[in-house]
């Protein structure tokens, strides 16, 4: 669980990072241009490598939690990340949390830390050849959903990019169970590697998508769902993934109550502007989360 929660905390201090860095090369002499330009001044920033770098800790942090942990709670800890953003923008961006986020905040901790004593270890269950495909054929289904979102009015295409994107991510939660070899020759035969690569990248793309043309916390929400619900569900079926005897209803508890705190913290999918409140909520974004 150490190397869950380190994942969040990493991934939601980077989204702010980068979302300073990003402000300040908008700000700066030569702020006139197009995305490339302003990714390049983003670049020079040392807090937006420094996000980078946090990212690249964050994702070796959640490789090593998936092989030791059930994925419904890696899932509701990667959740969490929001709860980080929103505590790092408070301090370092001077954005007004409202009560009710601080609440919020509290909830996905009191949630996390249900999980934890209930938790058991990751589940036995090596995945069948037909998972994995399964992989591979929703990480191609993703694709699709994103090209499809995509000729839909702002909110539903907002929700359903977000979901898609989820989607992506927790195809990355599952197949990081299926590869059980690092090996060239059964990595290359493994479809579950390929689901890997395709599904992450297809999820990027999609939140990137879904971030740039519509609601913040609309697509946000929607890939909370997507990267929880679904992967969850996966481990406990076909993985083996359990909780420890007797408490499996207080593990229910905790995973419902973690996603629904990170829900209320949707708008921090990306970093507020300065000083904003929840009811000044920009959508426009500003870095990346992931």
């Amino acid at each position: 669980m150490v190397c869950a929660l380190g994942a969040a905390v990493c991934f939601g201090t980077a989204t702010v990072l980068q979302a300073v860095a990003a402000r300040a090369a908008a700000g700066g002499e030569g702020g006139s241009g197009g995305d490339a330009a302003l990714l390049l001044r983003a670049l020079r920033q040392w807090r937006y490598l420094a996000g980078l770098a946090l990212d690249g800790l964050g994702f070796l942090l959640q490789i090593v939690a998936l092989r030791s942990l059930p994925i419904y709670a890696v899932g509701a800890a990667l959740a969490s990340s929001l709860a980080v953003t929103a505590v790092a923008a408070a301090r370092l961006l001077r954005v007004r949390l409202s009560g009710t986020e601080w609440a919020a905040v509290g909830v996905v901790c009191a949630g996390l830390a249900m999980l934890g004593l209930a938790s058991g270890a990751e589940g036995h269950e090596d995945g069948t050849a037909a998972l994995r495909w399964a992989m591979l054929a929703a990480a191609l289904a993703v694709l699709a959903l994103g090209a499809v979102a995509g000729r839909l009015p702002e909110r539903g295409r907002a929700l359903l990019l977000g979901l898609g994107a989820g989607f992506g991510f927790g195809v990355v939660e599952v197949t990081v169970r299926l590869v059980d070899s690092v090996s060239p020759a059964k990595l290359f035969a493994n479809p579950a590697a390929y689901a890997l690569v395709l599904g992450g990248g297809a999820a990027f793309l999609l939140l990137t998508s879904a971030l740039q043309r519509g609601s913040v916390t609309t697509a946000t929400a929607g890939m909370v769902l997507g990267e929880t619900l679904g992967p969850a569900a996966v481990g406990v079926v076909w993985l083996g993934d359990r909780t420890r005897d007797g408490l499996a209803w207080l593990a229910v508890l905790g995973f419902a109550v973690a996603v629904a705190g990170a829900l209320a913290l949707a708008r921090f999918g990306e970093a507020p502007a300065e000083g904003t409140t929840a009811a000044e909520t920009p959508e426009a974004p500003v870095g990346g989360s992931r």
